[in-house]
């Protein structure tokens, strides 16, 4: 009998490795394959979400299956800096927008950024990640984020 229960258990601890190791080493989604959702201006995505912020979390974001949208975001360049893992981030907004859309790009289209200069019309494509909100109260201002992302010439 214990023998019986011993080999049931090592079962299911090797099933529940299996299932572990297929979900962290799944290919991760090529968001440049993707073919776009949407292409939006950054001011329309960003005022989407304050206007209503439930309807445009259902339309982008998903928050079950990690699957959120593939956008293609156009806008100005307003700040270029580099996160603390070395990665581009490009903030998309007009001088007299508050909020904008930033843009996190990847280790490997990091180089694309280097002809890009503060002012430049610009079209990036990526993942939609957050959606935009303001607290009155606090004065904090959260832009929409973007990652995964890359230039579309």
């Amino acid at each position: 009998m214990k023998s019986k229960i011993i080999k049931i258990v090592l079962a299911l601890i090797v099933i529940a490795i299996g299932v572990v190791a297929y979900l962290w080493f799944m290919p991760h989604r090529n968001v440049q394959s993707v073919k776009a959702f949407k292409t939006i201006d950054a001011t329309a995505l960003v005022n989407e979400f304050l206007t209503d912020k439930e309807k445009a979390n259902a339309l982008y974001l998903d928050s079950d299956e990690g699957e959120s949208k593939v956008l293609i975001v156009t806008g100005i360049v307003a700040k270029i800096s580099k996160d603390q893992l070395g990665q581009q981030v490009i903030l998309l907004k007009n001088k007299k927008d508050k909020m904008g859309v930033s843009c996190s790009f990847t280790l490997e289209t990091n180089n694309q950024v280097n002809t890009i200069k503060i002012g430049d019309h610009i079209s990036i494509k990526g993942v939609i990640r957050s959606g935009a909100e303001y607290d009155e109260d606090l004065d904090l201002i959260e832009n929409v984020i973007i990652e995964k992302s890359a230039l579309i010439k």
